[in-house]
């Protein structure tokens, strides 16, 4: 298996860029969809219930309609003050291992398919916090995605604030790589649209590394 990482502030281009991988053989494991599935789980939802309220819950009293109201959970755990980076923090705890569960599993059972005769996979970690889920050492390859803040934030404003945005940013500086390791990274520029970026996909997976530029 080779796991590819993808690097890059929010609204930079990470779906885009995994998305272009994928349509070049990658499997792409998408934390936020997983983040998704988990708030669907009963043992989450009682969890952020109890640590946030009931307020939370939307849908009706069917339990496969139930579901977690993800923008007034935004609005308590993103903003300037204290409670709000408290309530980050109490969030990150409850979602977070079980998305690392997740993924571990997936990677896994990718090793185990590759065990068992299968070809060699290239797997394309859109993992937020690659430091914190213990994957950035892991990775074969990284992929730094350069793109301009206002470009970035032009393209998150319809469905952030402003304070949002910010509390976003401040969590991304808190815990993004402070050193990358050398000799194993590619930079895409994903200022402009997915057209532009294509070629560089393109050229990135003819580079790519394998096996034996990895021995």
């Amino acid at each position: 298996m080779i796991l590819i990482g993808i690097i890059g502030r929010i609204g930079a281009g990470k779906s885009t860029v995994a998305k272009l991988l994928a349509e070049h053989g990658a499997r792409v494991v998408d934390a936020d969809r997983i983040a998704h599935e988990v708030l669907l789980e009963a043992d989450t939802r009682r969890a952020l219930v109890e640590r946030f309220g009931p307020g939370l819950i939307t849908g009706s009293s069917a339990p496969d309609a139930v579901g977690i109201d993800r923008k007034a959970l935004a609005g308590i755990v993103f903003g300037p003050t204290a409670a709000h980076r408290e309530a980050l923090a109490d969030l990150e705890a409850i979602i977070h291992p079980r998305v690392h569960d997740r993924i571990e599993d997936l990677l896994a059972g990718i090793a185990g398919e590759e065990q068992r005769g299968g070809p060699e996979q290239v797997v394309v970690l859109d993992v937020p916090l690659l430091v914190r889920g213990g994957w950035l050492d892991r990775c074969d390859h990284l992929v730094i995605l350069e793109c301009p803040d206002d470009i970035r934030h032009a393209r998150i404003a319809p469905r952030f604030s402003a304070p949002q945005i910010e509390a976003r940013e401040a969590s991304w500086n808190e815990q993004s790589p402070r050193i990358l390791p050398t000799g194993k990274t590619s930079t895409v520029d994903t200022s402009r649209d997915p057209a532009y970026t294509q070629p560089q996909i393109d050229r990135l997976w003819r580079e790519r590394p394998d096996r034996s530029t990895l021995a």
